[in-house]
């Protein structure tokens, strides 16, 4: 995968593949964590990986 396509946004499945999650897991995390980097698009949540990977490596996705 190049750089140019890690930037594209993926879909609410996507992106919980790409964590490793449920989707159902995702929605939760969406609606408690405020500091997950998830963009509304009109009834649609999307993601950038670069953004995820960001997010995880800050540590804020640790669940308190």
């Amino acid at each position: 995968m190049n750089k140019n396509q890690e930037d594209n946004y993926i879909s609410i499945d996507e992106a919980a593949e790409y964590l490793g999650i449920k989707t159902v897991t995702l929605r939760n995390w969406i609606k408690t964590n405020d500091s997950l980097p998830a963009k509304k698009v009109g009834k649609m949540w999307k993601f950038k990986r670069s953004e995820l990977d960001t997010w995880i490596n800050s540590g804020k996705s640790a669940i308190e």
